[in-house]
């Protein structure tokens, strides 16, 4: 589905968006002072569109995502004029910046772009204890506690490092959904810079601490409804998972997760046990923490958790406003099953707890 003509400025991008304002959400503006205080990480892009990818970097999306420089533009109003006429009640942003992150996600196919757009407002309206008034002040307790950072330094690929520590947590801390919540805000910090789009992000988990109560507090439905989010409802590329000192439970826990993995998502998947070299094998020590055999100095938990809460009102712009969603119908299909499956729920629950006794 292409426009009438091939190639539109950004200028009149904005008018046309300009024209459905009912139906738009401004993008958040890019806080310079605060971007310069965090110079290790990319701020916020402008208002106006403007490719900031390096020729190297436009190169491999061309490869890898089918990107074509001189049809970018052409083919971000493709996708705005898919939302306009297909779907004229979502109240999404329009701009040029933030279609580019699907568009770049589903290898520029317009028709699985849009898919994701509406998988992506779908999940606030499924999960509304996730997405209801979720910005950093709310997860702050998340941050402090160290269940979760990005590491500074990007690997040679240019992909950031989704740092987690599932054992941090406590199921009588706090609710397991805060978690979520804090991850939900660090991939969308992350998804800002075009690098990550073009590149994707690696995650690493360290599963140290991880017992039986943590395991089984989230329940299948629960895990089931993150691994839709991560893989069929935000724009982001995970291009590897590296699990390290995970316990003999962890068997468990990922046979409950695999039935909800795609096949090349559970091939991304490394255990490394307690095996620094096979871990550096996949993460180079440069850009590790010497806690990990790395050489980048200690691990700091609180530089992302210092970004994230410097950004709070950028967040309020993005998801403390009316629902997206309100008025639109959507099909059964784009419902997170555990929604629909009732007392089944409880039965999965059983069964998770079994599998995990069985491998404890």
């Amino acid at each position: 589905m292409l426009p009438l003509c091939l190639f539109f400025s950004d200028s009149l991008s904005q008018s046309m968006a300009d024209q459905h304002e009912s139906i738009s959400l401004s993008p958040p503006q890019a806080d310079r002072a605060t971007s310069a205080g965090h110079s290790w990480f990319p701020g916020p892009p402008p208002p106006m569109y403007s490719c900031t990818l390096t020729p190297e970097l436009v190169a491999k999306a061309r490869e890898e995502l089918q990107e074509k420089p001189e049809w970018r533009l052409r083919d971000v109003q493709a996708l705005r004029d898919m939302i306009l006429k297909e779907h004229p009640n979502l109240r999404t942003r329009l701009d040029d910046a933030f279609l580019l992150r699907f568009l770049r996600a589903r290898k520029f196919d317009y028709d699985r772009a849009l898919q994701l757009l509406l998988n992506y407002h779908a999940g606030r309206k499924t999960w509304p204890e996730v997405f209801q008034d979720l910005k950093p002040s709310t997860v702050k307790h998340v941050l402090d506690l160290g269940f979760l950072t990005v590491l500074p330094r990007p690997d040679p690929n240019g992909r950031y490092i989704l740092f987690l520590r599932p054992g941090k947590w406590k199921p009588n801390d706090y609710p397991f959904v805060d978690n979520v919540r804090a991850l939900y805000l660090t991939l969308e910090k992350l998804i800002q810079p075009e690098e990550t789009q073009v590149n994707g992000l690696v995650i690493l988990a360290d599963y140290t601490g991880v017992g039986m109560s943590q395991a089984s507090n989230p329940g299948p439905f629960l895990a089931k409804k993150i691994v839709s989010i991560l893989q069929d409802g935000f724009p982001i590329r995970i291009k590897a998972v590296n699990i390290i000192n995970e316990p003999r439970i962890f068997k468990g826990i990922f046979a409950i997760i695999k039935p909800f993995l795609k096949e090349k998502m559970a091939e991304r998947y490394v255990l490394h046990g307690s095996d620094l070299r096979s871990l550096h094998r996949n993460i180079l020590p440069s850009v590790l923490p010497e806690e990990y055999g790395g050489t980048a100095g200690r691990l700091d938990m609180s530089a992302w958790s210092r970004l994230l809460l410097d950004c709070e009102e950028e967040f309020v712009v993005e998801f403390c406003q009316p629902d997206p969603l309100e008025g639109v119908v959507l099909p059964d299909s784009m419902l997170c099953e555990g929604e629909q499956a009732g007392g089944r729920e409880e039965d999965g629950f059983r069964a998770l707890r079994s599998q995990l006794y069985y491998c404890y």
